[in-house]
């Protein structure tokens, strides 16, 4: 399978077993790769993957050299810890976004940028400007909720039962002296 190497000094194109490279295309994870060419090893990240249109076999990858001196644009997976207090009281967690957009310099990649969900409460957002993380610009819209805390169904009608019991009970008469 051809592929290429861009970025760095100079464009490099090569041909590699699909098999080879499985473990880099067929995963949800962030991962760095270090290819060996000619004896000399490139530090990499998949940017692209082009997959022929009726086999769906992949075709062709695209890999982005890393250069320790240039900043790499980089989608990061995000790994949502901790139980949300809204959770606790018996609202859904829901992700909506499972993946952010950074620009960082290459030694400060990693797997995964944690999101920590102990504070939100039921109807709950985190959005992306919540998000801190160091040595990261972040190019995601600010506003955009990352994640929330939604009322289930039986929440709802807990809800809207609590205001028609309020309403049905007798008003209790003062108490005459």
């Amino acid at each position: 399978m051809p592929g290429v190497i861009y970025g760095g000094a100079q464009e490099i194109n090569f041909a590699a077993p699909a098999a080879a490279l499985k473990p880099l295309v067929y995963t949800a994870s962030f991962q760095l790769a270090e290819v060996e060419l000619d004896g000399e090893t490139y530090k990499c990240i998949l940017k692209d993957l082009q997959f022929d249109k009726v086999t769906d076999k992949l075709i062709h990858i695209d890999l982005l050299e890393l250069v320790e001196d240039k900043k790499v644009i980089a989608t990061i997976p995000l790994k949502y810890t901790g139980t949300s207090i809204g959770v606790k009281n018996g609202g859904k967690f829901v992700a909506k976004i499972n993946s952010l957009k950074v620009k960082t310099y290459p030694k400060y990649l990693k797997e995964q940028i944690e999101v920590p969900i102990d504070n939100l409460d039921l109807n709950g957002n985190i959005r992306v400007e919540d998000v801190k993380e160091e040595n990261y610009e972040i190019l995601n819209s600010p506003r955009i909720p990352i994640a929330s805390v939604v009322l289930t169904r039986q929440l709802k009608q807990e809800e809207a039962a609590a205001p028609k019991a309020a309403a049905a009970a007798p008003a209790a008469a003062p108490a005459k002296k």
